[in-house]
């Protein structure tokens, strides 16, 4: 059997040709990359322009800006279990880089480009800022409301999630 007529077997079992699914590969983790860098520059944008005392109101009361360090997850949960989450957010960055290895559609290589890289990016806080190795806290900037404080890797993963979930409605294979 020759190379060519491997490739048209492949072709007709429906495998997909290699060359498109390194591509979905490079676009997934170029995705994640961006995501990082957007949420690390923002992150340090905040750091150098905002007050953890003072808020800025940009829609309101409804949103807003502020610096905040955040040891815990969503609502400060767990602020005892840092290292907790430094684990889970490597174990997710992980997943996403196994992930992007295997991906066969591009709306799957976005959703795990975007969820790799926000989860790389707060594995990246953990791991590396204050107080401490594994112990570090999320720079947070984003106030909604009285509500909760986030930042650029959160809506990512919100949309992510949500792109994710109608994927999998629409019954789109990885």
């Amino acid at each position: 059997m020759t190379l060519e007529s491997n490739a048209d077997v492949e072709q007709e079992a429906g495998a997909q040709p290699q060359r498109e699914r390194w591509r979905l590969t490079a676009g997934a983790l170029l995705i994640a990359v961006v995501v990082v860098l957007i949420d690390q520059g923002t992150k340090a944008w905040a750091e150098a322009t905002l007050s953890e005392h003072e808020r800025i109101p940009l829609i309101g009361d409804l949103l807003g800006l502020q610096l905040a360090y955040n040891p815990g997850a969503t609502f400060s949960f767990g602020a005892g279990s840092t290292w907790v989450f430094a684990l889970i957010a490597v174990a997710a960055t992980v997943t996403a880089i196994v992930f992007a290895f295997r991906v066969r559609r591009p709306g799957w290589a976005i959703v795990i480009g975007a969820l790799g890289g926000a989860a790389a990016s707060h594995a990246g806080d953990r791991l590396f800022r204050q107080p401490g190795f594994a112990h570090g806290h999320v720079v947070d900037f984003l106030v909604y409301g009285n509500w909760f404080i986030g930042n650029v890797a959160d809506i990512v993963i919100v949309i992510a999630a949500i792109a994710g979930a109608l994927l999998m409605i629409r019954g789109t294979q990885n």
